[in-house]
């Protein structure tokens, strides 16, 4: 490395770069994992109709798998040949490649889309939630065939741009990595702006995720609150039907949409702070927090699918089903103390969590 170049232009993968036993099982669990949750998604599909949420799930795996399966070989390879990304195709004046401009491109493309579509997903449940008139009456899953397009033709414009000379894709150490140049000189203000511009987008979208999610909590408790003395609760889901939707239903999507913003904060946050680190001059570059932050970016399509595998309504009901038995078995003897002791019987039963319970036990398809 160069003094005052702050990538990786050598043309081999360094020996400390990281094991490839360590990437190859990353690459295995990532493409098991979303395969496995699309295989799950597919039954589900075949015994209930489909739905807006659950086309924007499909679409969320398929993006995480398809960026697993186009980003992680290349790593393999690097390592097999003991060969750069850059090295592979080739050095250009600017210090990049072909291989590393694509590994630049699709690493940001699969960034951005990931956290559109999780935002589409967490906008349609707020609006399903907050307004369900609106709704039932105006939503269906023609939105969703219309947004996933929509979310990755605006990612991949954004992404071109370096092409088009602002911005600008470099490698990192130790060579099997290459990504937005982070860490731009004095001279390249493109450079500096793009990344800036990048990591604020990835902030303003986790922000409204965040909110979304809260948005949905405050209008599940004032569901529960309303409704606790009925016997679940109906909405409108189409304009000439009418579908029961339990409270437990909601709760189930709001824990899978938490879940995952808590693993895309967690993956992409170092990421985001590491831009805004290497914009201020007056701070000290470190080349291996940005790799680590890389490597934390990377790490989130692989915990996404098993985070919705783990998630699942059968496992949930699963754990729900464990409470309840362990709630009768107390139920039982507090009713047995009664009859013992000659008082009233008195059982208190809410009659909102008992057909929140039911409908639970009904819902292991639906999202």
């Amino acid at each position: 490395m160069d003094n005052g170049i702050t990538w990786y232009r050598g043309a081999t993968v360094e020996p400390e770069g990281g094991s490839p036993e360590v990437s190859a099982l990353m690459f295995v669990a990532g493409v098991l994992g979303n395969v496995l949750a699309l295989v799950v998604l597919e039954l589900r599909r075949r015994r209930r109709h489909c739905t807006l949420f659950r086309v924007l799930v499909t679409a969320l795996v398929v993006t995480d798998l398809a960026g697993t399966c186009m980003i992680s070989p290349l790593v393999q390879v690097a390592h097999a040949l003991n060969t750069s990304l850059v090295g592979m195709g080739g050095m250009k004046n600017n210090g990049t490649g072909p291989v590393c401009a694509y590994f630049g491109f699709t690493m940001t493309f699969f960034s951005l889309s990931t956290l559109a579509l999780l935002l589409a997903m967490t906008l349609e449940r707020c609006i399903a939630i907050a307004w369900p008139y609106q709704y039932g009456r105006r939503v269906n899953i023609r939105y969703g065939l219309v947004a996933v397009p929509t979310v990755y033709a605006l990612s991949a414009a954004f992404c071109a741009l370096p092409f088009a000379g602002f911005g600008g894709y470099v490698q990192y150490q130790p060579g099997t990595w290459c990504f937005i140049n982070m860490n731009p000189q004095d001279h390249e203000h493109e450079d500096k702006v793009f990344a800036n511009v990048y990591a604020t987008l990835m902030l303003a979208m986790v922000l409204m995720v965040v909110a979304c999610n809260c948005l949905v909590a405050y209008h599940l408790v004032l569901m529960y609150r309303r409704r606790s003395g009925t016997r679940g609760c109906t909405v409108v889901c189409g304009k000439k039907d009418r579908r029961h939707y339990s409270l437990a239903e909601e709760v189930e999507h709001l824990i899978l949409l938490v879940f995952m913003t808590v693993i895309f904060v967690i993956c992409s946050l170092p990421l985001m702070i590491r831009v805004y680190i290497n914009s201020t001059d007056k701070m000290k570059k470190n080349h291996k927090a940005d790799l680590d932050a890389l490597r934390y970016m990377s790490v989130n399509s692989i915990i996404d699918p098993w985070a919705f595998i783990i998630l699942s309504p059968s496992v949930l009901r699963f754990f729900w089903g464990a409470l309840c038995k362990a709630s009768n078995r107390g139920a039982s003897y507090r009713t047995s103390l009664a009859k013992g002791s000659g008082r009233p019987l008195e059982l208190c039963q809410n009659n909102a969590i008992s057909t929140d319970i039911t409908h639970f036990n009904k819902s292991a398809q639906m999202l």
